[in-house]
This record gives C-alpha cells, structure tokens and sequence, in this order.
C-alpha cells in the first residue's frame, strides 16, 4: 500500500481529540457504558464527532477543523455539556486525566470494533493496558515537505507538552511518582516513539514503502509515534498530551501549539537536524517523571536548564504569535500555571494528600470536569 497523497489545508488550523474516563457515581471506578454514550449522544446535534475507544470504558470526542483555541474551546463547551448530560441520565460521570487513578487493566473489555479486536490479537494485554486518556491536537501544515520540519521542530518541545498537560501520576492505585504514567504504556508498542528525521516528503515515501514491505506497517495508523504526519488531514498529530482535567486546559494547550507552529512558519527558527534526537528520549523521561520540575537538555548546545525556565522562555518567544491567533489568554493561562508549580498531576496529588480516598479524588475530577 503506498502513502495517502498529502492533503490542502489551511497552515495553523486546529483539530482536538480527547479521550475521556466513564465512572460510576458507586464508587467511582471505570464503568462499560461507552455503547449507552454513544447511543444518548448521538441524539444530539453537535460539532465534530463522538466515538468509541479500545475499551468499553472510554469514549473519544473531537472537534472539527478550527481556526483558534477559543473556537476550540466553543465546540468542546456544548460536547462537554451533553456528555454530562447524557452521563447524568446514566448515573455514571465523565472523567478527564491521563489514566483511571486505581482501575484494574484486567478487568477491561475490548469495545466490539474490527479494528480494535484486531490490536487485541496482536498486542495482547496491553490493548487493555491501554485503557489510557490522551488529548492529540492536530496543526494544519501548507504542505508536505513543510509538515516534516514543523514535526521535526516540534519535537524539541514535546518535553514542555508532556509536563503541561501531565495528569498520570496514579497507576492501579499506586502513585507512580510519575507526573505523566501515561506515556510508559505507549512506549510498551513496538512502534511508538519518534518519526524518523527525513525533511523530504519524497524520502518520507520511500520510508513508508519499505515499512510496508515489511509487513510490519499497513497504514499510518500502525505508527504509535509522539507526533506523526496525517496526510489525509494535511496535518501533523501530537500524540503526547495527557487529556486534561478541564477542557479549558485542553483549548489552551492547543492555543500554545497553535503559536509554537506560527513561530516555526514565520521566522524558521532552526533547521531540525538528527542529533536533536540524542537527548530526546532523556528529556520525554525527566517530563514524564519530575512534570515541571524536570532537566531540559538544549538539544543544539546540551545546555542543562529548568524545563520550566525553558517553556517561560519559549512563552516569550512566541508571544507576538500567541497574540495575533487570540491565544494570548490561554497561553497566560499556562504560564501562571508555570510560575506556581502547577499541573493537573500536582491538583491530584493534592487532592489525594487531603482525601486519601482515590476514589474522592476521581469524584472531585468529575466535579472540575463539568466546568
């Protein structure tokens, strides 16, 4: 099977995708209702789309192409409210966060689709490991050749992605000391990780062509990495988002992206090279792990620094950008966040240290959820 042909779209357009928790109000625990979801949901008109997930746990909503994060943010509001809604009707709750604080991976089903009883055949248990949440924001790119180096670009601020939407830090009711548990369960995928470093989209091509020789790769899809190309959308995806506590968070994370992307088209800043990589996989660790508090390793000087010192830097960097997209707002969002410390792993820890009981602590995150 050769590559999709790359499609149009309009450069810095959004698309948001977020995978969400269903809780039962019993005890809070992941609940199968995903098919009765659907089934309420669908009654309702709405933009972009509602569907199911690996599991019958999770449901998966997203919106359609955007032009800003407050758009985003005003097609996510009415989704939001009917999944409540709907929720209510149900007598279970809508949870965001990266994982279940304490559900237990075997007791999950597989969601009764081809596709993913197929990746249940190959992956075995870790499809219901899988039963994870994740936000994935697509950018829209002018064409082939620039969506490589806006993926390659991106990829040195795949660190700030992960320690600002960090909401992972509990695992089968262990914290992890994690702040994003998430992304442990993805690298477990033979083919997760980064895309490799071609800046053609001709060498692209030829890549895919031998993967598909293999056998291993039938289509895109099969690519688990942190950002890959949608040729079909004309975008690229990232993939390394924990799905937020609120959908405010979720709008503004694409607000900072969406300017991280203006800077990268407007000034060129850097031309991504394969070293880059050399300390990628140390810093996707240290976000993972220590979430703000994290080493950021400067790929093209190895300067060592705070990587919270590093995302107040870029904030600066690409405010005139942030401005003109209207996501000023969201970005200064963000940035307070940064100055005190705070991510969505540190609101649950928080929660936990005062609770103790995980199970209040999903309640209180179904409670922040509703807005």
């Amino acid at each position: 099977m050769s590559l999709e042909a790359f499609h149009h779209s309009e450069p810095l357009t959004l698309g948001v995708e977020l995978e969400l928790q269903l809780v039962s109000t019993h005890d809070y625990d992941l609940a199968p209702y995903a098919e009765d979801m659907l089934r309420l949901m669908h009654k309702t008109p709405l933009p972009g789309s509602v569907v199911p997930e690996m599991t019958n746990s999770m449901i998966e909503i997203s919106t359609d192409v955007c032009h800003s994060c407050s758009e985003v943010l005003s097609q996510l509001t009415p989704i939001r409210d009917a999944l409540v809604k709907s929720a209510d009707k149900l007598n279970i709750a809508v949870v965001g966060g990266g994982t279940h604080p304490f559900q237990q991976w075997h007791e999950r089903r597989i969601y009764d689709k081809p596709r993913f009883h197929e990746l249940s055949a190959l992956y075995g248990y870790l499809t219901k490991q899988f039963t994870i949440f994740g936000q994935h924001v697509h950018i829209g790119c002018p064409d082939a050749d620039a969506a490589l180096l806006m993926l390659h670009r991106m990829s040195r601020y795949i660190p700030h992605c992960i320690a600002l939407s960090a909401s992972s830090p509990y695992v089968q009711g262990q914290d992890t000391q994690f702040d994003s548990a998430r992304l442990n369960s993805v690298f477990a995928f033979p083919l997760s990780g980064r895309a490799p470093c071609v800046l053609h989209w001709t060498d692209f091509e030829a890549y895919f062509d031998k993967m598909t020789h293999t056998g291993v790769v039938k289509s895109m899809k099969d690519f688990y990495w942190d950002i890959r190309p949608k040729p079909e959308y004309g975008t690229i995806e990232i993939r390394v988002f924990d799905t937020p506590l609120t959908i405010e968070r979720a709008a503004a994370l694409a607000g900072y992206v969406q300017s991280l992307g203006a800077w990268f088209l407007n000034e060129q800043p850097f031309t991504p090279q394969e070293d880059d990589y050399l300390v990628y996989t140390y810093n996707r660790f240290q976000a993972c792990r220590f979430g703000l508090d994290a080493v950021y390793v400067d790929p093209p000087t190895g300067t060592h620094m705070q990587l919270r010192d590093h995302i107040l830097q870029t904030m600066d960097k690409i405010a005139p950008y942030a401005e003109q997209l209207g996501a000023s707002g969201a970005v200064e969002l963000l940035r307070k966040d940064v100055e005190a410390g705070q991510n969505d792993a540190r609101w649950l820890r928080d929660r936990q240290r005062e609770e103790q009981m995980l199970a209040e602590v999903s309640r209180q995150a179904s409670i922040k959820f509703r807005g």
